[in-house]
């Protein structure tokens, strides 16, 4: 996704973020908050870091000395209140209708005037493995090998393309059949274009680490408006579902954002049965399900929008045969990106940074 970064130095960053909240979050749940009664001896149990699968049953216990006169113990799964208890019997969670990825559970453990909070965390991943599924090409179309494409989408009979690169950035209309730009709006030299979306008669485009948003006129391309975006690490990819955005950021993080304020809404983590997915990139939505690529991978993955499991992951390999490459391009950078979508003929159209080829594809069964 990012112009210059290596694929041992994203999973070098990622495996530090990931390092980093593994360890805040078991050093949170080994260390009780406590309020007035700093030697009362509380812990929690499942045990932090502890993995389940959607559907699994959780069974949450609060274990206290015998001498501990407690009230009453309120469980909470991350904010949400799941119930209330007055003994160290414990509750059961069910996790088949809760979105997925890292969540922080909380025993406020109560007695006299006295409170004491213990706290463990949990990470949900999806029910089953994905479904594998590969491609056909049906068709192939010229794409400009000096775009490097960061947002994608097709509506109205113009391909939208937002690109990247350092003081090269843009927003442009695309003709599908020849792949040269019948309408363009060079960024500032400052920012570096990121996803983008149409919604209504404006589109909205992303920029990855300047935290700003910008607004075209649809029609002209003409700049409407900027607005700050402090929602997530970066701006990666964005699409629309006709009622909400949605972006990443680098992580496995999907945000929901307000489509007239962009202002965040909610999230989803991505996991599949094995765990969480990061380096989420180019994003579409596609008859109720998230399209992603995954940076520097042959991988799109199908994503669902509730609860963050991946359902599908296309394996896209080949689509642009190494034999075909020129050996003197940057293939570490020059990877898979794009994802866009003709709704009214179901087309699926794919493309990568910098690619001589746009291509309209199936996804179909191994």
């Amino acid at each position: 996704m990012r112009f210059g970064l290596r694929l041992p130095d994203l999973l070098m960053n990622n495996k530090i973020k990931v390092l980093f909240a593994a360890c805040a979050l078991l050093a949170f749940g080994c260390n009780p908050t406590s309020k007035n009664n700093s030697s009362a001896d509380f812990t929690i149990s499942p045990e932090a870091g502890t993995t389940y699968k959607a559907g699994d049953e959780v069974k949450i216990k609060v274990s206290f000395p015998a001498d501990a006169k407690v009230d009453s113990v309120v469980y909470l799964l991350d904010a949400l209140k799941l119930g209330v208890g007055k003994d160290s019997s414990g509750i059961s969670l069910k996790t088949d209708t809760i979105p997925l990825g890292i969540k922080v559970i909380t025993a406020k453990v109560y007695a006299g005037d006295k409170s004491n909070d213990v706290t463990t965390n949990i990470l949900l991943l999806a029910a089953k493995a994905p479904e594998q599924l590969t491609y056909k090409v049906e068709k192939t179309f010229p794409h400009d090998t000096s775009s490097y494409t960061e947002g994608l989408q097709y509506i109205d009979g113009v391909m939208f393309e937002s690109t990247g690169e350092p003081a090269h950035s843009t927003i442009q209309k695309v003709n599908l059949q020849t792949g040269k730009a019948i309408q363009l709006t060079k960024l500032k030299d400052e920012y570096f274009g990121e996803g983008l979306s149409v919604v209504g008669d404006k589109v909205v485009q992303l920029t990855w680490k300047n935290k700003v948003g910008l607004v075209y006129d649809k029609a002209t391309l003409k700049l409407l408006s900027t607005f700050a975006n402090n929602v997530g690490v970066e701006g990666w990819g964005m699409c629309f579902d006709g009622k909400k955005l949605y972006m990443d950021d680098s992580t496995n993080r999907i945000w929901f954002l307000d489509k007239d304020t962009y202002q965040q809404k909610g999230y989803i983590d991505v996991c599949d049965d094995k765990g969480q997915i990061d380096s989420l990139n180019e994003l579409e939505y596609i008859d109720g399900k998230l399209y992603a690529n995954v940076y520097q991978t042959d991988d799109i993955l199908v994503i669902d929008p509730k609860t963050g499991a991946v359902l599908q992951r296309i394996n896209m390999k080949d689509l642009y045969p190494m034999t075909e490459r020129p050996a003197d391009r940057d293939w570490g950078n020059n990877v898979l990106n794009g994802i866009a979508y003709d709704a009214p003929t179901k087309r699926i159209f794919v493309t990568g940074k910098k690619w001589p080829k746009m291509y309209q594809v199936k996804f179909v069964k191994r």
